[in-house]
């Protein structure tokens, strides 16, 4: 494996502010020296607390034309559900022109509380595998720039290409929780995405034939949620308040249909709880501790959540940029 310099990005958090603010802190996070930004994909919030929901698609529109140099990035889009992955395919590379090359379509199997919107159930875990594994390969015929007739399991595409494609292909990153995943999705993706630090995904990944090689050529993406703020007890009060469902785990999370059902599975998780599980307060030192495990398993780019709207510009202005050199300097 080559070596590559850790990345750090910015998460555009679609669940906890609105869209105006959200392009305003992509312009914030790109001067501050953030080396890529990712955004959420949601049509509700975890919580009723967050109160926030806009279209992921429309933000990264305004926040391509807003910044200049860093890489944009779906952290994930469900391709599967709310979206036809033709509709998908066509909004990516629209992503990728107006980006100018630093697009990449991060895709999963999504959750319930997102894509039960549009009244057609919830699948099991099993089918929503088979349902992406199908959407990545009409999103991949797309790409190729030719026309288009699928009949699958799932989908169906009628005589379609897309007219307005990038000269560079927009990469594609799929999210993966264990072997299987892995070994039925790295062939068909640029990148993996995880959301916890295991370095035995990434030694599956590169072990899977046909996959691209995590650290020559691939990318390993990671997000861990950080809630700084001058003040420790407010941090952890907005930890509690806005992230309480975190620690449920992703295969809570993913079943999940609705706010009240995630208020009632968190009614339990206590302050101290959510502080055991996300730095929370000034320390700038004990956010680098918990965000270098990532680099430790190998993940190549490491995207930092900032719990809530509250205190998300004194973040940027104040904490973000010595938070950076801190991390920089203790990347593997």
């Amino acid at each position: 494996m080559s070596s590559v310099s850790t990345r750090f990005g910015y998460t555009l958090m679609t669940e906890q502010s609105g869209p105006r603010e959200l392009v305003r802190y992509a312009v914030a996070a790109e001067r501050v020296g953030f080396d890529f930004e990712v955004s959420s994909d949601h049509y509700s919030p975890w919580l009723t607390e967050q109160g926030h929901a806009p279209y992921a698609w429309s933000v990264l529109g305004a926040v391509a034309q807003a910044t200049e140099r860093v890489e944009l990035m779906t952290y994930v889009t469900c391709p599967t559900m709310r979206y036809h992955p033709a509709v998908v395919a066509q909004k990516a590379a629209t992503m990728g022109l107006l980006s100018e090359g630093r697009f990449t379509l991060g895709l999963g199997s999504g959750e319930n509380l997102n894509e039960h919107t549009v009244g057609h159930g919830w699948p099991a875990l099993e089918t929503r595998q088979e349902m992406l594994e199908e959407a990545v390969e009409v999103i991949r015929a797309l790409f190729d720039g030719d026309l288009v007739t699928y009949r699958g399991e799932h989908f169906a595409v009628d005589s379609s290409r897309l007219w307005d494609l990038p000269d560079e292909r927009v990469r594609i990153a799929l999210a993966v929780s264990g072997d299987r995943s892995v070994e039925r999705l790295a062939p068909l993706a640029n990148d993996l995405i995880a959301v916890e630090p295991k370095s035995d995904l990434i030694e599956s990944w590169n072990a899977v034939e046909g996959a691209h090689t995590i650290g020559d050529g691939a990318r390993a993406i990671g997000q861990i949620p950080i809630c700084w703020d001058p003040d420790e007890k407010t941090a952890v009060e907005r930890a509690h308040e806005q992230f309480r469902w975190f620690g449920g785990g992703w295969n809570v999370n993913a079943d999940l249909p609705t706010t009240a059902g995630f208020s009632a599975a968190s009614q339990f998780v206590t302050p101290d709880d959510v502080a055991e599980s996300i730095p929370c307060g000034p320390d700038l030192d004990k956010i680098v501790s918990t965000v270098s495990a990532y680099g430790e398993a190998g993940f190549t780019d490491i995207c930092m959540v900032q719990v809530g709207d509250e205190g998300q510009d004194r973040f940027l202005e104040e904490a973000a940029g010595p938070l950076l050199e801190k991390l920089r300097a203790a990347a593997p």
